[in-house]
């Protein structure tokens, strides 16, 4: 679904401070409620895992995306490209940042909520962050094209029935001047506050807390936070 090829431009589209904002967030809380043994869901390349490890805590990260992994193996981080399924160790937190489950449409969401309460311990924590209607529509539709030296890199994004789908070209320079290219889509899907709580509440999780998540409006979320707890 193009995620090893987000993975290829990821570093060139300037998410520095949004992701450090929200990855704060989360860090607080882990902080904050002394939590430890911790599975980061969709990694990515590892920025939240090594913040992690910067301050001490045991974390375990997945992703789909094999190059991303191999970017956190780089890194010396403790992650694997395996779906959630697949992992039999239990955790006292599961983390999913930066739009994680905006990547998957509703027929899988309940099964992935199911998968995530399945590898918690009693009472863990699971913390997530979802795209907002206004930051689908407002913030991430629209087109970029970056030129660099050796590389060119254009997207596309376009917000349509609830679903933004991204088209990523990157054009890389070989050693004979000439250019390769690479094209594939991304597909996300906007989950309303209502449904998520609706399919939380379900499958045998309590909503603690929904935060909102502001970086370019004041009046309006670009994101919302879940915290919630496993009951059952």
């Amino acid at each position: 679904m193009g995620l090893d090829l987000y993975s290829k431009v990821e570093p060139f589209l300037d998410f520095e401070d949004e992701v450090y904002l929200l990855h704060k967030q989360f860090m607080e809380f882990v902080m904050v409620n002394e939590l430890d043994n911790i599975i980061d869901i969709g990694c990515g390349q590892g920025y939240f895992l090594e913040n992690l490890k910067i301050n001490g805590k045991t974390a375990f990260g997945t992703d789909l995306s094999v190059e991303q992994i191999k970017v956190c193996k780089a890194k010396g981080l403790d992650a694997k490209a395996i779906p959630l399924n697949e992992v039999k160790e239990k955790y006292d937190c599961a983390t999913a940042i930066f739009d994680v489950l905006n990547y998957m449409d509703k027929n899988y969401l309940e099964t992935f909520i199911k998968e995530t309460n399945l590898v918690l311990n009693q009472g863990g924590y699971f913390v997530f962050d979802v795209n907002s209607h206004f930051g689908f529509d407002n913030i991430a539709q629209g087109c970029i094209t970056i030129d660099l030296k050796d590389k060119f890199i254009a997207i596309d994004a376009l917000f349509e029935d609830n679903k933004l789908q991204t088209d990523i070209t990157l054009f890389n320079k070989q050693k004979s001047n000439l250019y390769s290219r690479e094209s594939d889509s991304i597909i996300q899907e906007y989950h309303s506050k209502e449904y998520l709580s609706k399919l939380l509440e379900n499958n045998g999780f309590k909503i603690q807390e929904i935060r909102e998540f502001n970086l370019h409006s004041e009046d309006d979320a670009d994101k919302y936070i879940f915290i919630c707890k496993k009951i059952n």
